[in-house]
């Protein structure tokens, strides 16, 4: 067992030993410990894991001397400016206040010598894209088929989502771009639709224009049914949730945009790559 006055020689045993000794619950023992051990990385010169990657990933093993290195002020300057697009601001707020307390409990067992967190804030966000660059942004991400489909369509048509999502092959004139009469809200489209439709309906001629990636459940209505593989239609949820997890690099706050971000056409699809 380690004696209590034994200085520990490694940042994530440092983490520990404090954790330890804080007066805290269960739930919020383990926001601390994830938020600390976050900022191994950037004490050694690299990126702090985003999301699902972020918690099945093992921290670096960081010698707890780093922290009077005089380089690592900036080090953890940097670790802020890499998550500040991709974090929520209230997150990087708790987390630098989680190394600032144990920072402190640190240096008065003299642990550490300095504390490395003094004059260390929060930069500022990015400011927020425009609603055009947004949506030309979004149609510039690399995404599959059926999504990129649906983004140009519901950008260049300027058509709600759930008249868009409604659509059955049937009711597409591809040549016109458009929507044939009395079906689909007269909907028309441009290029970048035209050129994405034919390969997202290619070897279906009938049923939802949208449809999910796993077949419909026995109960879903035959018209929400593609015939030939027997998916279902795709949600707005569905729909709503891609959309903001493909967008949540994009948005300083890392929340993610909705699809009303695609609604602006004065944004050119055109003019992306």
């Amino acid at each position: 067992m380690i004696e209590e006055h034994v200085t520990p020689v490694e940042y994530g045993a440092a983490v520990d030993r404090y954790l330890a000794a804080a007066d805290l619950g269960p739930a919020s023992r383990r926001v601390y410990r994830i938020s600390l051990l976050g900022w191994a990385w950037p004490l050694v010169d690299r990126r702090t894991p985003t999301g699902r990657v972020r918690r099945g990933a093992c921290p670096p093993t960081v010698p707890l001397a780093v922290l009077d290195d005089p380089r690592t002020p900036e080090r953890l300057r940097q670790g802020l400016a890499d998550r500040t697009a991709t974090t929520q601001p209230a997150s990087l707020m708790r987390e630098l206040a989680c190394l600032r307390a144990a920072g402190a409990w640190w240096l008065a067992r003299g642990w550490i010598g300095t504390d490395p967190t003094i004059g260390l804030a929060q930069p500022p966000a990015p400011p927020r894209l425009p609603t055009p660059d947004r949506a030309r942004a979004a149609l510039a991400l690399r995404a599959p088929l059926r999504e990129l489909t649906l983004w140009y369509l519901l950008h260049e048509s300027g058509a709600p989502v759930e008249h868009v999502l409604a659509l059955d092959i049937d009711h597409l004139d591809l040549p016109g771009r458009h929507t044939r009469r009395g079906a689909g809200a007269g909907l028309r489209w441009g290029p970048g639709t035209a050129g994405l439709l034919p390969l997202l309906l290619a070897g279906r001629t009938a049923g939802p224009v949208f449809v999910t990636a796993r077949r419909a459940p026995a109960t879903a209505p035959p018209a929400d049914r593609c015939p030939v593989t027997g998916r279902g239609r795709l949600s707005y949820r569905r729909a709503a949730e891609l959309f903001t997890a493909a967008t949540s690099p994009l948005d300083p706050s890392g929340r993610g945009w909705t699809l009303l971000a695609l609604r602006d056409r004065t944004a050119d699809p055109r003019d992306t790559p």
